[in-house]
């Protein structure tokens, strides 16, 4: 990696793991499930499952992306990948309930109801891809995959702004099931074809000849 890639990958991960842990406090004894979030109807069994599977597949997401670990022990990589498929998938179709369950109307079921489908897509879209032996496309379904797995992290951060600009929570709720993986798919995506995006924007920046 090089050094602007290694630190996005530890921020990443830190991220990724801090929001897993916090998230597997719905598997503590007596743990009040917020206000909010418990009058979603699909909130019992399906928040826990989600939490769960989610934070499983934010722990593990990472290290997919570690080239060492897929060139020396390609054993580890696809244990670790096969987890995490599984665990997406699952949490997908259950933030997928959660989401029609939800009582922050049309706007909040339609973000993340499709942040559900898209994941899924993209998650089953990398399996079937390494299955077939085709790597290349998979590595690159996997970064989709993740940057909407990543969609955990981004909402607790938008979470806070929305508060500390006062905007009401409902409001700032139904805009952040939205921008809690649009933005982040279009890193993805920028980061997929920076090699054919950094030529144009090179000439772009290009002085013109008289």
């Amino acid at each position: 990696m090089s050094k602007v890639s290694a630190s996005l990958w530890t921020l990443m991960t830190l991220g990724s793991l801090m929001i897993a842990v916090v998230s597997y406090r719905y598997f503590l004894p007596h743990v009040q499930i917020p206000p909010d979030i418990g009058r979603n109807l699909m909130a019992r069994p399906w928040l826990f499952v989600h939490a769960g599977m989610a934070s499983t597949a934010l722990l593990l997401g990472p290290f997919q992306f570690i080239a060492s670990i897929r060139a020396r022990a390609p054993k580890v990589h696809r244990w670790i990948g096969r987890t995490y498929v599984f665990a997406s998938l699952v949490a997908g179709v259950a933030g997928l309930l959660l989401a029609s369950g939800t009582d922050a109307g049309p706007v909040a079921q339609a973000g993340f109801g499709l942040l559900a489908v898209a994941w899924l897509f993209a998650t089953a879209q990398a399996w079937r891809l390494a299955m077939a032996g085709r790597y290349a496309e998979h590595r690159r379904w996997m970064v989709r995959s993740f940057a909407m797995t990543f969609a955990a992290v981004t909402l607790r951060l938008y979470v806070p702004i929305g508060m500390a600009l006062g905007v009401d929570f409902m409001e700032a709720y139904r805009a952040i099931s939205w921008l809690c993986w649009v933005p982040n798919l279009m890193v993805a995506e920028l980061y997929l074809n920076w090699p054919r995006v950094r030529p144009q924007l090179a000439r772009a920046d290009r002085p013109a000849v008289p």
